[in-house]
């Protein structure tokens, strides 16, 4: 009873004697304390009421960046993009060049030809070289831009695919040992694959900047945008939508543009020897009429022209136009080794405008032989 009452005492002597009075908290502490109560209970902060010059500067502001939005998507397309990017959209695919070339071929054609005619009549166009010259010069305005840029492409897209087999294998190994397909890009874009390096480097950009793998990989097709890759592409990103085994898949696409560019290489080797035989083939031809045209036409016309003053002058040729048949010569080499360039082209490559460079190089071989030693 005692030890109660002595508790009791004290209990009641601490709260006579003793109160604690405690200090109220700062006032920065208490709108800490005041705004993380309001986060916890999930209030609405206070509405905060714009004035109509704040207003009016809020909606200048918005339509000033959603003006700028618009006039670069207009840049990116159609029209815009060809004031804005000129020569990468004439250069990007080489048949665009001949929107440019064609006319430029016809403007210089038609205008040389017009000043020949000025300074040696009609009859210049039945019997000046100079037509022929224009002839010439103008298929190679068309002809050169288109060729290089044919040739540049088919280069890129050679080395893109040869590298296409190393890259999918170690994607895979990567995929392999356990790592996901962003971390494995991420990996794999610090090694060297050639031309396929920069693409590879801006897929990891992109999945980066948490892009799916899918989108990624799609736009990634589209900038490579080769047959072998727009196949193998598609079938790794609807292996990865399914969620299959993309390993596998990028074991296949490796082998599959692996077996494909042997077929390549070995169907080049192959077709190489046609090749040559068609530059050999003009290169005969060229000859045996220059032989023709500098031995046998000229021979001919010289001893018709000094027997024309006697009645046996017609049986030596004193009738043949040698300058004529001369030009008919060059009008059957040119072509010939204009069209000899394409039929190359479609036998070693596949394609008739990869004849071109070989059409260029048959061409100016018979020009310079018909305008310069005949």
């Amino acid at each position: 009873m005692a030890l109660k009452d002595l508790f009791s005492g004290k209990n009641s002597s601490k709260g006579s004697g003793e109160q604690d009075v405690k200090a109220p908290p700062p006032e920065s502490q208490q709108s800490r304390i005041g705004g993380l109560s309001r986060l916890l209970s999930k209030e609405k902060p206070a509405r905060v009421d714009l004035g109509e010059h704040e207003k009016t500067e809020f909606e200048r502001e918005s339509d000033a960046i959603i003006s700028r939005i618009e006039k670069h998507r207009a840049t990116e397309h159609g029209i815009g993009r060809l004031l804005k990017h000129p020569i990468r959209v004439i250069t990007e695919k080489p048949l665009k060049t001949l929107f440019i070339t064609v006319p430029a071929a016809l403007i210089f054609f038609f205008a040389g030809t017009v000043y020949i005619i000025r300074d040696n009549g009609i009859g210049a166009i039945f019997s000046s070289t100079g037509i022929d010259d224009l002839a010439v010069f103008a298929i190679l305005i068309v002809s050169v831009p288109l060729a290089y840029l044919d040739f540049r492409e088919s280069w890129r897209r050679r080395h893109i695919e040869e590298a296409l087999p190393n890259f999918y294998r170690d994607l895979a190994g990567m995929n392999d040992s356990g790592m996901t397909l962003p971390n494995a890009v991420h990996l794999v874009a610090q090694s060297d694959y050639s031309t396929l390096t920069p693409y590879v480097r801006k897929l990891d950009n992109e999945m980066s900047w948490n892009t799916t793998f899918i989108d990624a990989i799609q736009r990634f097709r589209a900038r490579l945008a080769t047959p072998l890759t727009d196949r193998s592409i598609d079938l790794i990103a609807k292996a990865s939508k399914a969620g299959g085994d993309v390993s596998e898949v990028l074991r296949a696409a490796a082998k599959d543009s692996y077996e494909y560019i042997n077929l390549q290489t070995e169907r080049r080797n192959n077709m190489l020897i046609y090749v040559v035989i068609v530059f050999i083939s003009f290169l005969v031809f060229v000859f045996v009429i220059y032989i023709l045209v500098t031995t046998f036409l000229t021979v001919m016309a010289t001893a018709g022209s000094a027997a024309s003053t006697t009645s046996a002058g017609a049986q030596f040729g004193g009738s043949i136009n040698l300058p004529l048949y001369t030009r008919i010569f060059t009008h059957a080499a040119l072509i010939q080794g204009f069209f000899s360039g394409l039929v190359a082209g479609q036998m070693g490559e596949g394609r008739v405008v990869a004849g071109l460079k070989y059409s260029i190089v048959m061409l100016l071989i018979a020009w310079v032989m018909f305008r310069f030693f005949v």
